[in-house]
C-alpha cells in the first residue's frame, strides 16, 4: 500500500492537497454563475419515449445558480452554476407531461415537458404485451428443430397462435401472476410459418409473406393481433461457409468475426478472416454456425459467405506443430487441411487453443532455433472432432494475434516489454484514445464527451511524455473517428498499451443518487491487471464511488495484441462532475489517476515477468 501511494503522490504532483493528506481531494468546486433566468431541459428531449419504471431523471440548466426549480411539484437542488439534476416520480400512464417551474426573484418560467412510455401496456380485458412477442422476424431452422413461442398476456386467458395454413398452436401459462401483471405463455411448434424462402445467408429478406395471428381470449373479450414471424424449414445439410468481416471489400476492418453463444449475446469467439465453418440456422441478422458436434456460435449474416457445393464434410486434419522465436514474441504454425473455427483461452503464463471440427494427425512438435519465452507446446484430441493445443510460457503473456495463412492458423504470442522498475514508463509506447465523436454523453450545461475526453487525453499525453513514455493519440481534434480506425492506429504503431478515455451516463429510469461512480473495462485476461490498477488510481485521484472493474463487450478493449482498457471516470450528467470536467484541474486529476495506475501496473509486471525455472536451465 505504501508503494502505491508513493506512486500516486508522484503522479499527482499537480494536486498538493492529495500529497498533504494522503487521500483524494474533493473535485473542484462548482463555480457561481449569474445571468438571466433561462429554463433549459438538456435531457430528455420533448416527446421522448422512456423505457422506465415509476421514476426517471431529468437534467438541464437555469442560467443562474440562485434560481429555484420544481419538477412535478418537487423541489430540485440547483448547483451554483445554475445546472440541475432531478429524480422524480412519473404518472402511471402511457403519455404524460412533466411540469417544470423556475423562479429567480420576480421572474418565473414554466414548461410542460411532454413524454411517453415506450413499454406501456393498457391492462384491460384480453390485453397482450406486444413487446413480449418472441421470436419475431425471419427465421431459418432445421426441419425438426422445435421453436419456442413466448408472449405475456392477461392471466387466466386461452392463448394460441393461428398459423396461415389454419393450424392452431396452443400456448400454456408458464408462470403465476406477478406484481407486474399477466402470465408468460409458452408454446412449441415444428411447423413452417409463412413463405420466407431460403434466407440462410441471403442479404435481402423477402417481404409480404403471410404472418400468423395471436389469439387471446379472456372471458367475453378476444384480442387478435398479427405476430410478425416467418419460419422457413430446411432439410438440407449445413451449408459450408467462409467468414469475412470486410463486407464492403475495401479493407480497414480488424479481420475478425465475432461469435456469440446466443443471438445478440456477449463476445465469446474471435474468428480470423478466412475461417471456414458450417451454417445451419438463422434468426434475422444472425447465423448459427455448427462448430463441431457439441458447439454452436452465432455470427452476423453479412460476414457469412456461402462456399460451392461439394465442400468436404469431414473434420479438418491438423498436422505437426512448429514454433519460431522472434524478437519479443513466439510464432506458432498450426497446419490444417482447411481453416477451422477456433477459440483462445488465456492464462497468465499460457494459452489454450480449441480447434473445432478437427482431428489431429501430428507426428511431432518442432521447436525452431531458440524458443523465446515459450516453455512447451502440447496437444490432445479432446473429443472426436475437437483438438486442444496448449502453450506454456516462462513469464507473463502480454498479447496474441492470429491470422489464416493459406489453410493454416498462424499465431503470434507476445512477451512483456523490458520495463525498468525504477522508471516504469520510460520507453513504453502508450496509445491514448479520447473517446467519441461520433456520439457521446452530454451534461446539464452542454459539455459533451468529445470535448471533455480530449482535454483529459491531452493532459494524459503530457504527463506520460514527461515520465519518458512514447505516446500516440487516436485524435487531436473534434473530427469524428470510427471505432476500428482507432484500433488500427494502435495496431499500426505496435502499441504496448491502449487506454480509451470516456465519461459516463445512465439509462433512463436508473437512479443517479445510487448508481454513479468510477469504473474501468477490459475484455481479455491480459488486460485485467491493468484495469484493476488504473481503477485504483482513478479512485485515488477522483474520490468517487467504486463501480468496479468489468469485462465489457466494447470495440476499444477487444484488441488482443496489447492490454487495452476503457475508463469511465465521471458522470457528465451530474452537475458537479460536469463542472469539474470543464476545468484544467479536473482533467489533471483524471489523467493523474491513470498515470498512477499505469505506473503501478508496469512496475508489478516487471517484477512478475522474471522467467520461471520450471522447464529450462
Amino acid at each position: 500500500m505504501r508503494t502505491y501511494f508513493t506512486i500516486l503522490i508522484v503522479a499527482l504532483a499537480a494536486c498538493p492537497e492529495l500529497a498533504a493528506q494522503g487521500r483524494p481531494a474533493p473535485l473542484p468546486p462548482v463555480p457561481a454563475v449569474r445571468g438571466p433566468l433561462r429554463l433549459v431541459v438538456a435531457h430528455p428531449a420533448p416527446g421522448a419515449g422512456l423505457a422506465v419504471g415509476d421514476s426517471t431523471f431529468l437534467f438541464g440548466s437555469l442560467g443562474d445558480g440562485r434560481a429555484r426549480l420544481t419538477v412535478a411539484g418537487q423541489a430540485v437542488p440547483v448547483a451554483p452554476n445554475g445546472t440541475w439534476l432531478a429524480w422524480v416520480a412519473i404518472p402511471n400512464d402511457s403519455a404524460f407531461p412533466l411540469n417544470l417551474e423556475a423562479t429567480l426573484g420576480s421572474r418565473v418560467e414554466r414548461l410542460a415537458l411532454p413524454l411517453h412510455r415506450t413499454d406501456w401496456v393498457r391492462r384491460e380485458g384480453a390485453w397482450v404485451d406486444r413487446r413480449a412477442l418472441s421470436p419475431t422476424g425471419d427465421l431459418v431452422l432445421p426441419v425438426a428443430e422445435p421453436l419456442a413461442l413466448v408472449v405475456r398476456a392477461v392471466a387466466g386467458a386461452r392463448v394460441r397462435l393461428l398459423l396461415p395454413d389454419g393450424t392452431a398452436v396452443p400456448l400454456a401459462a408458464e408462470s403465476l401472476t406477478t406484481a407486474s401483471g399477466g402470465d408468460r405463455y409458452v408454446g412449441v411448434t415444428r411447423s413452417a410459418i409463412g413463405e420466407g424462402g431460403e434466407l440462410l445467408v441471403a442479404r435481402a429478406l423477402p417481404t409480404d409473406a403471410p404472418s400468423p395471428m395471436l389469439e387471446v381470449v379472456h372471458g367475453r373479450d378476444t384480442t387478435r393481433m398479427r405476430w410478425p414471424l416467418r419460419v422457413t424449414r430446411r432439410a438440407q445439410s449445413p451449408l459450408a461457409v467462409r467468414l469475412d468481416d470486410d463486407t464492403l471489400h475495401v479493407g480497414g476492418t480488424d479481420r475478425t468475426t465475432i461469435g456469440r453463444a446466443t443471438p445478440g449475446g456477449t463476445y465469446h469467439w474471435f474468428f480470423p478472416q478466412g475461417t471456414r465453418s458450417r451454417a445451419e440456422a438463422r434468426i434475422n441478422g444472425d447465423v448459427r454456425l455448427r462448430l463441431d458436434g457439441g458447439s454452436v456460435a452465432w455470427v452476423p449474416v453479412d460476414e457469412v459467405h456461402g462456399l460451392p457445393v461439394g465442400d468436404d464434410p469431414r473434420p479438418a486434419v491438423m498436422g505437426s506443430l512448429s514454433t519460431t522465436a522472434l524478437p519479443g514474441s513466439v510464432r506458432l504454425r498450426i497446419p490444417l487441411t482447411r481453416p477451422v473455427p477456433m477459440r483462445v483461452d488465456e492464462e497468465l503464463r499460457g494459452v489454450r487453443i480449441t480447434l473445432y471440427d478437427a482431428v489431429a494427425d501430428a507426428d511431432w512438435t518442432r521447436y525452431g532455433e531458440g524458443t523465446g519465452f515459450l516453455d512447451a507446446a502440447t496437444w490432445r484430441q479432446e473429443t472426436s472432432d475437437r483438438v486442444v493445443v496448449e502453450l506454456h510460457f516462462d513469464r507473463l503473456l502480454w498479447g496474441w494475434r492470429v491470422a489464416v495463412v493459406g489453410k493454416d492458423l498462424m499465431f503470434e504470442f507476445r512477451e512483456p516489454p523490458r520495463i525498468d522498475p525504477a522508471h516504469p514508463l520510460r520507453g513504453r509506447h502508450i496509445v491514448v484514445d479520447a473517446g467519441h465523436p461520433p456520439a457521446g454523453a452530454c451534461g446539464p450545461s452542454g459539455l459533451c464527451e468529445p470535448e471533455a475526453n480530449l482535454a483529459i487525453a491531452r493532459e494524459l499525453e503530457g504527463q506520460l511524455r514527461r515520465l519518458g513514455a512514447r505516446v500516440t493519440m487516436t485524435r487531436r481534434d473534434n473530427e469524428a473517428v470510427g471505432l476500428w480506425p482507432r484500433v488500427a492506429i494502435a495496431d499500426s504503431v505496435n502499441a504496448e498499451v491502449l487506454i480509451s478515455i470516456h465519461n459516463n451516463a445512465l439509462a433512463d429510469g436508473v437512479n443517479p443518487a445510487t448508481n454513479v461512480g468510477t469504473g474501468t473495462f477490459y475484455n481479455h485476461l491480459a488486460a485485467l491487471s491493468l484495469a484493476r490498477a488504473v481503477q485504483q488510481g482513478l479512485l485515488g485521484s477522483l474520490g468517487q464511488a467504486d463501480l468496479g472493474v468489468g469485462r465489457g463487450d466494447l470495440a476499444l478493449v477487444r484488441p488482443t495484441w496489447y492490454p487495452a482498457i476503457l475508463t469511465e471516470g465521471l458522470f457528465l450528467m451530474l452537475p458537479e462532475h460536469e463542472a469539474a470536467l470543464r476545468t484544467a484541474v479536473g482533467a489533471q486529476r483524471y489523467a493523474s489517476g491513470i498515470v498512477a495506475g499505469l505506473t503501478n501496473y508496469l512496475r508489478n509486471t516487471a517484477r512478475l515477468s522474471i522467467p520461471s525455472v520450471l522447464s529450462r536451465p
